[in-house]
């Protein structure tokens, strides 16, 4: 019997979130079912993906940032 597992109880098993009653749920059926390793597969490459993004704002909003913090601060020594 195949048990269906959603791609968030995946992702969970990924992190090392489950039960450990989940978890070896997760691998039997892994073992008897290619789909399901397959779909486990993809989930793993996707989040190898995010760990590998690196964002960082635009230089614009720093610049904006910072003049707003020097205005307000200017403007409570005014006061």
């Amino acid at each position: 019997m195949t048990i269906l597992f959603t791609p968030e109880e995946l992702i969970q098993y990924l992190y090392n979130e489950t039960s450990p009653e989940k978890t070896a749920a997760i691998e039997a059926s892994l073992q008897e079912d290619w789909t399901l390793r397959e779909k486990l597969e993809v989930l793993k490459a996707s989040t190898q993906g995010l760990n590998k993004l690196i964002e960082s704002p635009r230089q614009e909003a720093i610049l904006n940032v910072l003049n707003y913090a020097r205005e307000s601060a200017a403007e409570s020594v005014q006061q």
